[in-house]
């Protein structure tokens, strides 16, 4: 299952962080095992953010990527299932059934 993965980490922490080089030890270590397919980065209210869309395999691992960030960064995160255009036709391709069973 694609998922999209939203972080947000305390400046204060992620300074010290920069300062002892973990910040780009951890991106280094999440990139090499999740190995996303797109990772975008960026300023969202005040804090250092990003956002990540990787496969995920099993349910359980909810638990071993989240960990990556609280314990790696600090950081708060958000988890959501997510599509791609293709996975979006194939699954409208079964929305007349349901429409006109719900409808």
């Amino acid at each position: 299952m694609r998922v999209m993965l939203k972080f947000r980490f305390p400046v204060e922490t992620g300074n010290d962080a920069i300062r002892s080089g973990k910040v780009a030890q951890v991106f280094e270590k999440i990139m090499e095992e999740l190995k996303p397919e797109a990772a975008y980065f960026f300023p969202e209210g005040g804090e250092r953010a990003g956002l990540i869309v990787f496969d995920m395999q099993e349910s359980s691992q909810v638990a071993e990527t989240a960990e990556r960030f609280f314990f790696g960064l600090n950081a708060s995160i958000e988890m959501t299932p997510v599509m791609s255009v293709e996975d979006l036709r194939k699954g409208l391709s079964g929305v007349e059934a349901i429409v006109k069973n719900y409808a």
